[in-house]
């Protein structure tokens, strides 16, 4: 098959490369020619119930592409959080901690959306600006004959293309990140996430709620309508055991979290265990190469960050690839990608630590830790000042933000 030239080739049709791939096409317009390529591209999504908190910074970027307004209908504001700390036998949960969910005035801190809704906005916006769509996967690459200034990409398909960068968007496992000889640094946490949505007789009123439980955090996320996200964490070998319950006993286990105060519920969709753990690549970036996403970085979901992370990633990258793109500098020489790992690498770290930092602190049975923290919760709940920083660092605003998550054009 012939070789296929590109200006930038990316490896992984999700969130965080289709959204690179519109950016780079709106910033510098039909002449700079993006290819995405993933087997899965096409896939349908029905029956797929899984669910994202977009925040405040990553829904601008998405309004600024032109991708929210297809989406809005969808998805759900949360117009308030409250966090609590107890056991799990314990007949009353106190709150500790409430969050007012507006970072602007009538612009909520966050939104919930459905993964394949957004999935497939992104997917028609890329198509409608010129991504080249490529339903096949990145086989190996090797550099190009004259050396240093393309990579050769070889694809699955047997399709060839030549590209002087080359984003790995594939995800945790990502197997361009393993060619390029980038280590990983990190660890598993012996806890796993249980996802489910479920139906409840009365209106969530776009509330979420945090219940921290020994085990882990028991998250509850308000979707369109009488429904809701739950991100359940429980020691790996317990959360294998309940996912195999039998319905009654599987309901009885996910009520006594849940409580009633928003009426029976019902499970809908499958049931789905993720192990959950940390790293970040050493290197954010290889001879043109740069990575993006969980290709990146993995992170405790107790703050809901990952994705947003990797967002932070693209409106990075999208950002010095269009700046060195227009006064004619080769968007994938070193000098280029480093100026992104020095924007990413650090503030990854930061939030991936802190994350990490949080489970350590909630996720045990620890009395004398959890007076300490209860204390600390309270303090912060009593701070107007300081419950806004931290509403503002959920959403995203807080630090160097890139254009587009402050809702500007490249």
């Amino acid at each position: 098959m012939a070789q296929n030239n590109v200006d930038v080739l990316i490896a992984g049709g999700g969130f965080a490369g289709l959204t690179l791939a519109i950016a780079l096409r709106q910033g510098l317009g039909p002449s700079f020619a993006v290819t995405v390529a993933d087997p899965s591209l096409g896939k349908s999504y029905d029956g797929d119930e899984r669910a994202s908190a977009i925040v405040a910074a990553a829904r601008r970027l998405f309004e600024t592409l032109g991708v929210w307004e297809r989406v809005a209908g969808e998805a759900q504001p949360m117009l308030d959080m409250i966090v609590t700390d107890s056991r799990l036998d314990d007949a009353v949960r106190p709150t500790f901690l409430t969050f007012g969910g507006e970072v602007e005035p009538g612009e909520p801190f966050a939104h919930m959306i459905e993964n394949r809704v957004l999935v497939d906005a992104l997917a028609t916006k890329a198509r409608e600006v010129g991504v080249d769509l490529h339903m096949a996967a990145v086989a190996k690459f090797d550099s190009a004959r004259i050396p240093g200034q393309r990579l050769d990409v070889a694809l699955a398909d047997g399709g060839a293309v030549s590209s002087p960068l080359l984003v790995a968007a594939d995800g945790a496992r990502s197997s361009i990140r393993t060619s390029a000889g980038i280590a990983t640094h990190g660890w598993d946490y012996g806890q796993s996430a249980i996802v489910i949505n479920v139906a409840h007789e009365r209106d969530h009123e776009g509330r979420a709620e945090e219940h921290f439980l020994p085990a882990g955090p028991f998250a509850i996320l308000p979707l369109k309508g009488r429904r809701s996200s739950i991100v359940w964490t429980e020691e790996t070998g317990e959360a294998q055991r309940i996912v195999a319950l039998p319905d009654d006993e599987f309901h009885a286990a996910l009520e006594q979290r849940f409580k009633l105060e928003l009426g029976e519920i019902k499970v809908i969709g499958p049931r789905r265990v993720h192990p959950l753990g940390f790293f970040v690549a050493r290197s954010f970036i290889a001879e043109r190469i740069a990575l993006i996403g969980d290709a990146a970085h993995v992170i405790h979901p107790i703050a809901g960050q990952g994705l947003n992370m990797g967002l932070k990633d693209v409106a990075a990258l999208a950002e010095v690839i269009v700046d060195a793109a227009r006064l004619g500098i080769d968007h994938g020489a070193a000098s280029v990608l480093e100026r992104y790992q020095r924007w990413r690498r650090f503030d990854t770290m930061t939030m991936g630590l802190a994350t990490d930092g949080l489970n350590r602190l909630f996720s045990n049975r620890s009395d004398a830790l959890r007076l300490a923290r209860d204390v600390g919760l309270g303090l912060v709940d009593r701070l107007p000042v300081l419950k806004r920083l931290f509403i503002r660092e959920a959403a995203g605003l807080v630090g160097e933000v890139p254009k587009l998550l402050r809702g500007e054009l490249l």
